[in-house]
């Protein structure tokens, strides 16, 4: 035994002769390679870890020490200059980071992270993403710093560092290289083996020499020795762990019919008699390395749109300066208040407000808007816009983790991270069926080994290739994973992994109504004067008044006119509810509801707009002018409720409005079901009975008020140009505000179902087909791997039609 070479626990190297660091798990020293895997060890059996240890399914890097010097390097990524680009401030002391981890090999490796650093004291939340090996960390300030987390996480064998598209995508590019050239390697050795297969095929049908036979198999044994050494080198170490972990997956049994073909094949061919299965090892080997690239490729198609959208914030910014001097400097140097300038073709560095200028501005990779909307002093432009036409002179408004694109990508995170439910059943089935598969082998195995012993091996190894569960396990997640992709290029962005799975079964629509069903912007449609003042003297008093005011509505006088033309208001009160009263140029005046001044009102003309708000202007004796106000509709309201009774879909508003506009906006737009005055409480109340009686709810809405009954929606959906608790709140966010594509999304479930429902079929029905067929013997080695692969082939191009 002391010639066999001993292998460190931790990440399975070589133990150095004379080594001995040892560390306690399970009630067994276990021995390490390197001072640094006894240090992760160790701390993985002091936060009682030890089950990473059975669940992993692939090998970690070697582990190493954290040296004075590193920590001091950590220690910079606590400086705020720093953490400006990466970190985002939620509260006085909470703070909140977007990492990526190097070294993730399997899930026991997000397990493992996730578990020890919830552990320390501080930390609110962590979330590491499996697809992406990005991990988001939430922390109290005050407890504990970012570079005490960088050190516990490098503690345990991994490397983290602040999210870096770039960086990132360099690694995707690093694993997509390797990943080819294992399938360069197995094709290029399968190829050259089936050449020497149909030779020994045709000899043996016509006579061949046994010198050239024996030939001929010695030399496809030299080819088949990179795929069975390196190529499937990432089946072995997969189907290993598992064992280890006295688990069962997906690799064991390919793991075994590579290796027990191949010492078979080995055997014959010394021998110089038998059967041999290089063409079987190799296809078997290509197919299914191939089907893993492509499953991979479907995941990351899930995370490429929010790494997209992370790319499209330029690195430098023109910051002007106080004396007019124009200053380029990084991104990650802007602050809020900050002047910049955006020139044209160019990517707007962060949020920010038109101070000066006129341009339009490209948002369809943010929005899913095609069309470029115009910028004027005073309007928003978002960070990774593409200013298209004239210069604009700019003010910050936010930068780094605050901004809205930040904000998207942090929603995304969250649906790639969440896995579906039917995802998880198709992973435990997959599971239970590797089992099954595994039993039902040895049974038939036996069977054959008492009727035909020489045939025995051949069916055995034909059973394990063909059933392999891959297609099974892919028929969910690229479903998804396409879907998402598909409805994000339409501004339509999934935030819980479960959306698409409920809008499939969505029977009952539910609206609010101000900015969702309408703009949410009041605007003054008509002014009706009463006196000898015009309308523009009546628009200056009111306007001048409402400054005072925090009402909506207010802002529907004020952008009517300039700050130089408002007049100086005094002794101004606002009085919630009813409106606001001054005194200018000593004359006494109201702007508000028609009961607020207690003077008679005069008879108003019969041609107003129903369901308009009305704000009366007053003096101390009379009504000078009232002002018509209204919501607009959004023009694709109308048509969206007209496609949903099509399809059979009820429709409710809810909204906390008057009685007159919720009712001039249902008849509008054909709703029968509505009701005004509601609360939050009332809205949640309604919800929860629509789902008593049965129904599956999806609500739309946009504002706070809103956020506890999208939070209790089967599925809830919110405007992009909402609150940011609606936004978090919901599952489903449409930035591009376009409601039309509510439908849009209701199509996507129900196409996405479809998709996985074939997927599943197919996968069952394959194996339920293949399996006795191979269980009798009548499906050779090398045609099962065909079988296998093209199961899984059909499974991944049916799901990217959704794209």
């Amino acid at each position: 035994m002391s010639g066999i070479e001993k292998a460190c626990y931790h990440c399975a190297l070589p133990v150095p002769p004379g080594a001995h660091y040892l560390v306690e798990i399970d009630r067994e020293p276990r021995e390490m390679c390197c001072r640094g895997c006894q240090a992760v060890a160790q701390t993985i059996v002091d936060n009682g870890l030890t089950d990473y240890y059975r669940h992993r399914t692939s090998m970690p890097a070697a582990g190493h020490e954290v040296v004075p010097e590193e920590v001091q390097k950590l220690a910079l990524y606590d400086h705020p200059g720093i953490q400006k680009s990466f970190v985002r401030q939620e509260g006085d002391h909470v703070r909140e980071a977007s990492l990526i981890l190097e070294g993730i090999t399997c899930a026991a490796c997000i397990w493992l992270n996730e578990r020890h650093l919830k552990q320390l004291p501080g930390i609110l939340q962590v979330q590491v993403n499996y697809a992406t090996h990005r991990a988001r960390v939430s922390w109290d300030e005050q407890v504990i710093h970012l570079s005490k987390i960088l050190e516990e996480i490098q503690l345990l064998g991994y490397n983290a560092h602040p999210f870096n598209a770039e960086r990132q995508e360099g690694l995707r590019r690093q694993r997509r290289a390797k990943d080819l050239r294992r399938i360069a390697i197995a094709g290029l050795s399968a190829g050259q083996v089936m050449m020497l297969a149909v030779a020994l095929y045709a000899g043996a049908a016509v006579g061949i020499e046994a010198s050239t036979a024996s030939l001929l198999r010695w030399a496809s044994l030299i080819l088949t020795l990179p795929v069975v050494f390196y190529a499937a080198l990432p089946f072995y170490h997969s189907a290993w762990n598992a064992l280890r972990g006295r688990r069962l997956n997906m690799d064991v049994p390919v793991a075994l019919a590579v290796v027990g073909a191949f010492i078979g094949s080995v055997w014959s061919t010394s021998r110089g008699s038998g059967v041999v299965y290089y063409d079987a090892i190799t296809m078997f080997s290509l197919f299914l390395l191939s089907s893993r690239f492509l499953e991979h490729a479907a995941q990351e198609k899930s995370v490429e749109a929010a790494e997209n959208l992370l790319k499209l914030a330029p690195a430098m910014a023109i910051r002007v300066e106080q004396d007019g001097q124009h200053l380029p400097v990084p991104v990650m140097e802007l602050g809020e208040g900050d002047t910049i300038l955006s020139k044209p073709g160019e990517a707007i560095a962060a949020d920010a407000e038109v101070i000066e200028g006129m341009s339009t501005v490209d948002e369809a990779l943010l929005t899913g808007e095609s069309r470029p909307v115009p910028k004027s002093a005073g309007a928003r432009v978002i960070a990774g816009s593409i200013n298209l036409e004239g210069p604009l002179l700019l003010r910050v408004t936010s930068v780094g983790e605050n901004t809205v694109l930040a904000g998207i990508v942090r929603l995304l995170d969250r649906a790639v991270a969440e896995k579906p439910r039917l995802a998880q059943l198709a992973d435990r089935v997959a599971g239970h069926f590797t089992i099954g598969l595994l039993v039902l082998a040895v049974v038939v195995g036996a069977t054959w080994w008492w009727l035909e012993p020489g045939r025995a091996f051949e069916v055995v190894l034909a059973m394990l290739v063909v059933t392999c569960p891959c297609a099974l396990s892919l028929a969910a997640p690229t479903a998804f994973a396409a879907a998402g992709s598909h409805l994000l290029r339409h501004g339509i962005l999934l935030t819980r992994g479960h959306a698409l799975e409920t809008m499939a079964k969505v029977n009952h629509v539910v609206f609010d109504k101000t900015g969702t069903l309408t703009y949410g912007k009041p605007v003054l449609r008509r002014i009706v004067t009463f006196t000898e003042l015009g309308e523009p003297q009546c628009l200056m008093l009111a306007a001048s008044l409402e400054q005072a005011s925090e009402h909506p509505l207010a802002q529907s006088f004020l952008s009517r006119v300039t700050q130089a033309e408002l007049a100086q208001v005094q002794d101004a009160r606002n009085l919630p509810g009813k409106g606001v009263s001054g005194t200018i140029a000593g004359l006494r005046y109201s702007v508000g509801s028609a009961a607020m001044s207690g003077l008679p009102l005069v008879e108003l003309p019969g041609d107003l707009p129903e369901g308009a708000t009305q704000v009366w202007l007053c003096d101390a004796q009379r009504a000078l002018a009232v002002f018509v106000i209204s919501d607009g509709l959004r023009p694709q309201a109308r048509e969206l409720v007209e496609r949903l009774k099509t399809a059979g879909v009820r429709i409710t508003m809810l909204s906390g409005d008057a009685l007159e506009a919720v009712a001039h906006v249902a008849t509008e737009i054909g709703i029968e079901s509505w009701h005004a005055a509601q609360r939050p409480e009332n809205k949640l109340a309604k919800l929860q009975e629509f789902q008593q009686r049965g129904d599956v709810v999806a609500m739309v809405g946009d504002g706070v008020n809103d956020a506890p009954v999208l939070a209790g929606a089967d599925v809830s959906i919110a405007m992009g140009g909402g609150t940011q608790v609606a936004r978090a709140s919901s599952d489903i966010v449409l930035l591009s505000e376009n409601l039309l594509d509510i439908q849009r999304a209701l199509q996507a479930g129900h196409d996405s179902m479809a998709v996985m429902r074939q997927n599943f079929a197919w996968a069952i029905v394959y194996n339920l087909l293949a399996l006795p067929f191979a269980a009798l013997g009548m499906v050779p080695p090398w045609l099962a791997s065909i079988g296998m692969s093209a199961s899984s082939l059909v499974v991944v191009l049916n799901a990217m039609r959704l794209r």
